[in-house]
């Protein structure tokens, strides 16, 4: 069974707790998956749809996530 790469996604940013965008990629890369910037974006995208995380600019090429607190996981 293939595992959602949305799940993936957030399982890296959970427990991180706050990351950037290329230290998400990076840490996904050496897991073994590497995903183009479209679907990278699209996943980051669904998953502040779906109010899991929030992304913001740092800077001019850097993002900024976060887990939401009052997401139905957190405890």
């Amino acid at each position: 069974m293939k595992y959602p790469i949305r799940n993936l996604v957030y399982e890296k940013i959970s427990q991180a707790g706050t990351i950037t965008d290329t230290d998400l990629m990076n840490a996904l890369q050496k897991e073994g998956l590497t995903l183009a910037d479209s679907d990278f974006n699209k996943t980051l995208m669904d998953l502040e749809i779906y109010g899991l995380v929030r992304v913001s600019w740092l800077t001019k090429e850097k993002r900024r996530i976060e887990l939401v607190a009052n997401s139905s996981t957190a405890s």
